[in-house]
């Protein structure tokens, strides 16, 4: 997959930015450079090769140092929401700001 000028224009355009014809240029470059590393990537056959969840798990065993995911702090949600102007079933409401 490439990009071209026109379609590098319209990314532009939709992210609110003014690029010179020379910033359009190697923006070009630069992303077509990124999707020619991403299908070499494609490329290579994983089939049976099992995730990492570290990089470093290939060279050791390690274990990820976790702690549990126990909720130590109290449910203090009404003293909290005391001073909003507004609540429903215990969430804050807003004003609307999209159209």
């Amino acid at each position: 997959m490439s990009l071209n000028a026109s379609e590098i224009q319209r990314i532009a355009n939709l992210a609110r930015l003014e690029l010179t014809p020379d910033q359009s240029e190697r923006m070009l470059t630069q992303i077509n450079s990124f999707f020619e590393i991403v299908e070499q990537m494609r490329a290579v056959d994983t089939s049976g090769i099992e995730p990492l969840a570290h990089p470093v798990a290939v060279m050791q065993d390690i274990a990820l140092r976790l702690r549990d995911d126990i909720a130590s702090e109290p449910n203090q949600r009404e003293a909290n929401q005391q001073s909003a102007p507004a609540i429903e079933r215990g969430l804050f409401l807003v004003p609307k700001v999209i159209e």
